[in-house]
């Protein structure tokens, strides 16, 4: 059963609301203390709210379209009543006073929140091993990372503790821990889904968006979170899409993706691992069986996607953290965060300073330009981009690695932050048991295109 057939099956009255609950919080009972997805749960608060929905089925009144379906949250969301620590000891103190655009959406919809996701700290890392409250352990993969920084919302979603999870990706923090534990993760256009409460790692690169184990869980997220905000500056006023019916509409189509144009490119393969790129090489002649046309492209700037995304990263940054100051939230973050906070702090402040913004933060903004209109141009004659998600396999927990090779992970994903194109991870296959994700592509506000390549190759399996 598919998420979209459990929420009709709930309100059909075939399982309630209660026990959809109930299951996901013996699940994460069973399972947390290995795992460790969950921060925080307020089992209480779901079962009574599924208990309201339950109520309000069987009287025959309307519910929202999430009714009963659960959902975990990523600690730099808030969400009222919970403790929102972005998984740092700077903010283990502070609980959410109010509830983010995305979360008041949510339960709007009767989508019931059960508890708060482990994550990198402040978003600062690809492996959620930097997180206050210790490492998470991939479900899919266990002894390895689950990738970050929503490393938390993805094991979550694939040891089956929720329906659905809301993390953030900054350059690939929702696309890499989903290719990790084999799930489906998707960066929307940015600006497409309003950022008011995040806690963010970086306001020009940043974009919220939804995890699940299935094309239905990804559309019903959407369907619900994608919208113009007036109280937050960067969301976009479009005529966004039913995504849920894009996704049905494929279900039966003999050729789902004909008409459809799908771009590889040569550059990825040549920075991913040979095993991975056999995964994905098999992922997209699948793709051509559903009916698109397969063309090879060149992107000729793969070596400064890195250093430009992390010298943006740094000041956007050490600028948001400032706040952080012991006197308005939480304790003064350089004296209590960790090594990887600290050294993006440090890094900002000095590339922030006045005779070093110009050699470097003004070049990376440069950078960024070129990047964004290389990727705009090759998506002006194709529908989608298509390639690995991550270029190697999660190392194992605890495996130190030198910062260099713990960004290396980014290479492929933070070009669609860069560029500010909606991205998405879908799992392709598996290495030795370990899950491989393939990245899909899309020009600005073609988010739909995704669902439907997503929807095809995922009904023909």
């Amino acid at each position: 059963m598919n998420i979209l057939e459990k929420l009709n099956a709930i309100k059909n009255q075939e399982i309630t609301a209660k026990e959809n609950v109930e299951s996901y919080i013996k699940v994460i009972e069973e399972k947390n203390d290995d795992i460790n997805a969950f921060l925080e749960l307020n089992k209480e608060e779901a079962i009574a709210k599924a208990e309201e929905i339950d109520a309000k089925i069987k009287a025959g009144e309307e519910v929202g379209a999430l009714a009963g379906l659960v959902f975990g949250i990523k600690a730099n969301i808030n969400v009222e009543d919970f403790i929102i620590s972005a998984a740092s000891k700077t903010l283990e103190d502070y609980i959410g006073s109010y509830d983010a655009t995305v979360v008041k959406k949510i339960k709007a919809e009767d989508g019931i929140i059960i508890g708060i996701n482990n994550m990198d700290e402040f978003a600062a890392g690809s492996s959620t091993e930097t997180s206050y409250y210790g490492a998470v352990n991939n479900p899919a993969a266990p002894g390895r990372i689950p990738g970050g920084s929503s490393g938390g919302s993805a094991a979550a979603v694939a040891a089956e503790m929720c329906d659905i999870a809301i993390g953030s990706d900054t350059g690939g923090s929702i696309r890499n821990p989903s290719s990790h534990c084999g799930v489906l993760g998707m960066k929307p256009t940015y600006g497409a889904v309003s950022r008011q409460g995040l806690l963010d790692l970086s306001m020009s690169l940043d974009q919220i968006g939804p995890m699940a184990r299935d094309i239905t869980g990804i559309t019903l997220a959407l369907d619900t979170i994608v919208g113009y905000d007036p109280t937050e500056c960067t969301t976009l006023k479009w005529d966004a899409p039913n995504f849920t019916e894009i996704a049905e509409s494929v279900k039966d189509a003999e050729k789902p993706l004909a008409g459809m144009k799908i771009a590889t490119c040569k550059q990825f393969k040549e920075v991913t691992n040979d095993e991975i790129n056999a995964i994905i090489d098999e992922s997209v002649a699948k793709l051509e069986e559903l009916g698109a046309e397969v063309v090879e492209l060149s992107f000729n700037y793969i070596d400064i996607c890195l250093p430009t995304y992390y010298l943006i990263n740094y000041v956007e940054f050490f600028s948001a953290t400032r706040k952080y100051d012991g006197r308005k939230y939480g304790s003064r973050i350089e004296e209590v965060c960790g090594e990887e906070v600290l050294r993006r702090i440090q890094m900002g402040s000095y590339i922030s300073q006045k005779e070093f913004s110009g050699k470097y933060y003004q070049k990376a903004l440069q950078a960024r330009t070129v990047i964004r209109n290389e990727i705009n141009e090759m998506l002006e004659g194709v529908d989608l981009i298509v390639g690995p998600t991550v270029p190697k396999l999660p190392h194992k927990l605890g495996e130190k690695l030198e910062p260099m090779e713990m960004y290396a992970y980014d290479v492929l994903t933070v070009i669609a932050n860069l560029a500010g194109i909606p991205a998405a991870s879908v799992k392709a296959g598996e290495v030795d048991g370990i899950p491989v994700g393939l990245q899909l592509q899309a020009k600005p506000q073609d988010d739909a295109k995704i669902v439907q390549a997503i929807a095809a190759f995922e009904y023909a399996k």
